[in-house]
């Protein structure tokens, strides 16, 4: 058996997050862990990372799947570890002091990813695809 050390830096000490636990489609019962309305809709493990990443803290995925998820599709695999802790048990940022704020920090974070506002930006992203499209029609000729 591995032998588990008390030092926060090791990545066993990592919290786990995952996706399904900041995901409006699901219930607490299939394993959401904060409010509905501050959840976000089918988060991906990649989209947490990036997240986190961009907030500065220390970040690693694993292919792992939660207990509830009954999917076992590529998009709702993974869990992502992050350290909230230094060695000496002081927080990585200020503004992470508990699991549960990390995850509403994400849940916010999510909706402004360029790969999420171009998804759902409706009408405008397509207009604007359609003229991209007949410019370069144009210079084809």
């Amino acid at each position: 058996m591995a032998h588990l050390s008390k030092n926060p830096a090791d990545k066993e000490r990592f919290i786990c997050l995952y996706p399904v636990y900041i995901n409006s489609k699901k219930t607490l019962a299939e394993g959401r862990r904060i409010p509905s309305e501050k959840a976000v809709e089918n988060p991906s493990c990649a989209e947490i990372r990036d997240v986190l990443t961009a907030a500065g803290m220390n970040v690693y995925v694993e292919n792992k799947m939660h207990p509830r998820e009954w999917n076992r599709d590529v998009q709702f695999r993974g869990r992502v570890r992050v350290q909230l802790k230094q060695e000496d048990g002081s927080l990585c940022q200020e503004k992470f002091t508990s699991r549960k704020e990390v995850m509403v920090y994400v849940a916010e974070m999510i909706p402004k990813l360029k790969t999420r506002t171009q998804k759902s930006g409706g009408g405008d992203t397509s207009s604007q695809q359609g003229e991209g499209g007949k410019k370069s029609k144009k210079k084809k000729k």
